[in-house]
Order: C-alpha cells, then sequence, then structure tokens
C-alpha cells in the first residue's frame, strides 16, 4: 500500500467541488506515479469544517476560497506550520504575492498556482522553469475564457452583448454577477501575477491599467470584419524604457497574430524574448474541471522535491503611456471636407491614418470608422477629445486598441 498524502481542501464551490472529485478519480494512478496517495483528509466551507483540525491533519492545503480574506489568513497560517499551498486565487495572489512568496521561502515550502492564469494553459511554469534563463520582453494574453466567449459570440452570429452574456451564464462560464471578468479585473490580476514572473520585479493588480467589454457594439464587430481583424479582451505586459507597462483592454487583432484564432473559452498566451522568438501556449480557460485540473497538477508537483518563486531581483518603474494603433469610429456630418479635417486634427497630434471606411447614415451624416497608425496613448486621446468638441462630429468618438503585430513564418 502506498503512502497517504493527505491534501486539505479549503472552498467547495465549481473548482473545489470539481477538484475533489478529480482526485478522487485519479488517485491510484497518482500513487503509481509518485508513491504517495492523494486524498483529501478535510473539507472547509462556511457551513463545515474547521480550519486548525484540517491544518493538523493535512501535508497540504488546496486554497479555493477566493477573495482576500479569510484566504490570505489560512494560506498564511498553512505555510507557517510547514505545509505547502496550491492556490488558484488570482486576486489574492496579485495583491499579497510579494509576502506569500516571502513566507513561503523563509518556511521552506511551496507555493503553487497554476491554476490561477489560464486555467490548464501552463504559462506559470513555462515562465518559471523553461524560460527561467531567457530575458522575456513582451507577453500577450487572453487569459479570461468568459470575456472570449462573449466576444466569440458577439463575432460569429451578430449576438449583442447581453445576449451573449447571458449565454456565457447559462454554460457556466460566467458567474451570475460577471463584473469581475467583464470588467477586465480578473484579466488584470493575471497580469499582474504574469508580469511579476516575467520581468521578476513587484507588480500588483493597482498597478495594471485596466477596462472592460461591456463597451464593445455589434457595430465594432461588424467593422472588425470589414477590415479583417479579430476583437479580443488583450492582456499586455512588456517592458517599455527602461520600465514595465501592463494593461488589460479590448484590442483589434490581424489576422497573422497567434491570438487572432483563439475563439470561445480558450485561453492563450504569447511570450516573446530574443532568445526564443515568439512561443503561443492555448487552451480551455474557463470552467470547474480546467481550473481542478491545472490545482491537481500543482499537488503532483507539490508532492515531488520543491521548487520555490525566486525573490525580485530589481524593481523597475510603471510606465502608463505607451504607443499603440487605434481603431476610431464617429458620427460626422457627410458633407465635403469633413475627413480632411479629421485628418488634419489629428495630424496636429502626430497621428496619421493607415485605413478608413466612410457609410451613409440617414440625416445626412456618416459613420467614419479608420484605423490610426501606433503612436504615444495620450497623443491620440488629445485628438479625440479635440474631434469630439467639433461642430461637425456627433455623439462621442469611439476608440479602440489595435495589436498591429502579425507573426509569420
Amino acid at each position: 500500500m502506498a503512502e497517504t498524502y493527505r491534501v486539505g481542501l479549503l472552498g467547495h464551490g465549481t473548482v473545489g467541488a470539481a477538484f475533489e472529485q478529480l482526485l478522487s478519480e485519479r488517485a491510484e494512478q497518482i500513487a503509481h506515479v509518485t508513491g504517495v496517495r492523494p486524498e483529501v483528509s478535510g473539507v472547509l466551507t462556511r457551513s463545515r469544517g474547521d480550519f486548525d483540525a484540517i491544518l493538523a491533519d493535512s501535508d497540504l492545503i488546496v486554497e479555493l476560497i477566493g477573495g482576500i480574506e479569510p484566504a490570505r489568513d489560512y494560506v498564511l497560517r498553512a505555510m507557517r506550520a510547514g505545509k505547502h499551498v496550491v492556490s488558484a486565487n488570482k486576486l489574492l495572489l496579485a495583491s499579497h504575492g510579494e509576502e506569500l512568496w516571502s513566507t513561503a521561502r523563509e518556511h521552506n515550502v511551496q507555493l503553487r498556482f497554476e491554476g490561477a492564469v489560464a486555467g490548464v494553459v501552463p504559462v506559470i511554469r513555462v515562465l518559471q522553469e523553461s524560460l527561467a534563463a531567457a530575458h522575456v520582453d513582451r507577453i500577450h494574453g487572453i487569459v479570461n475564457g468568459t470575456t472570449n466567449f462573449i466576444l466569440t459570440e458577439m463575432a460569429r452570429g451578430g449576438t449583442s452583448y447581453e445576449a451573449a452574456l447571458a449565454r456565457a451564464q447559462e454554460l457556466g462560464y460566467a458567474e451570475a454577477d460577471p463584473a469581475g471578468d467583464v470588467s477586465g479585473e480578473d484579466a488584470a490580476a493575471k497580469m499582474a501575477i504574469l508580469a511579476r514572473l516575467a520581468f521578476s520585479t513587484p507588480v500588483t493588480l493597482d498597478q495594471v491599467i485596466y477596462e472592460g467589454i461591456e463597451h464593445i457594439t455589434g457595430e465594432d464587430m461588424a467593422y472588425a470584419r470589414d477590415f479583417g481583424l479579430a476583437l479580443k479582451l488583450i492582456g499586455t505586459a512588456e517592458r517599455v524604457n527602461g520600465g514595465i507597462s501592463v494593461r488589460v483592454h479590448p484590442a483589434f487583432l490581424y489576422p497573422g497574430h497567434p491570438l487572432a484564432s483563439v475563439n470561445g473559452s480558450f485561453n492563450a498566451v504569447t511570450v516573446e524574448s530574443d532568445a526564443i522568438t515568439e512561443i503561443t501556449l492555448s487552451g480551455p480557460g474557463a470552467g470547474g474541471p480546467q481550473t481542478a485540473s491545472a490545482v491537481l497538477g500543482d499537488v503532483i508537483s507539490a508532492m515531488i522535491p520543491p521548487a520555490s518563486t525566486p525573490e525580485t531581483t530589481q524593481s523597475l518603474p510603471v510606465v502608463a503611456d505607451v504607443k499603440s494603433a487605434f481603431y476610431l469610429a464617429m458620427e460626422v456630418d457627410d458633407e465635403p471636407g469633413v475627413l480632411a479635417q479629421v485628418a488634419e486634427i489629428l495630424g496636429m497630434q502626430g497621428a496619421s491614418i493607415k485605413s478608413v471606411v466612410q457609410r451613409g447614415i440617414p440625416a445626412g451624416r456618416a459613420r467614419l470608422v479608420m484605423v490610426i497608425h501606433p503612436l504615444l496613448e495620450s497623443r491620440f486621446y488629445g485628438a479625440v477629445q479635440l474631434l469630439a468638441r467639433m461642430p461637425f462630429v456627433h455623439a462621442e468618438p469611439r476608440a479602440i486598441r489595435v495589436l498591429d503585430e502579425e507573426f509569420t513564418d
């Protein structure tokens, strides 16, 4: 008989229940590979279980409660008691990661968190192990399966945002309260974690600039088709002028970009470095079984010799104003000279037009849509503010970033 490895489980929601079932199903196979047989020794929920008793009777703690407290307290107490911890709590790690990783190193225990970012996509392990010696320059990621599903639905059938969100909730990809996903906060927490690992510098959630997809319309999707673009919620972490920029926002991608064809609830991450050029990892990102699989992988890793999250080696400044290409949509008077005036105002801020489409609409107006070549975001939004005050512009101009990179063989 293999020796028993006791796993204390904190939280028994969608992911927690899926993890317990998966652990039970795979226990014999894991025992065959590792020589020890994992089993859940106790479960803590709001209505059952006692943390101190579970901690005393466990070799490892799996934290799937979510949120900051009491999860932070439980994780710290477990590591100080000499217990390995596996967590899928991206908000906790993005807010208090340095404290947690420092505690893990101090007490010589493992803190593993593959399930916190991108579902079953092993990007954490790749950054910590496979690319540990690479000088990472940039990461782009679709790291929220809920928003990617919604945008895919909108792109495929002209579905409204509201209908696509309802469908995501029906299938279990979106929570009853989807605010954390659709606002971009969930993706921002994940990008903070990836940036910390990629650049070995402290990054917290409050340093990540983010916006969500609530304002995306069917018209945006229609014009994306006209320009041959895909619209995704993109997280970016990159080196900029001796510092780093970490941000999340909707962005159009050209077909040659490796993230452009990532659809449904799938997640994907591209990592760029001079040493490797570019690699892309993709896989299912939303759902209890997918996250549970990543958590179980971390449990198995913790049962084998230790690995730890290294200390940060530098403190890089966070850069807020970066260059980007943009999609710009305006409702304007359908009169001669309007396009020339728009181009002149853009030019005053150093913006140049890459492509343009104009369509007539009722009441003597036209829908003017263009893609702008990359420039500093502050310069672009300065031009947008000027355009919004022009008498020939009706309603607030709409802007969405464009990733103008394409990777080809």
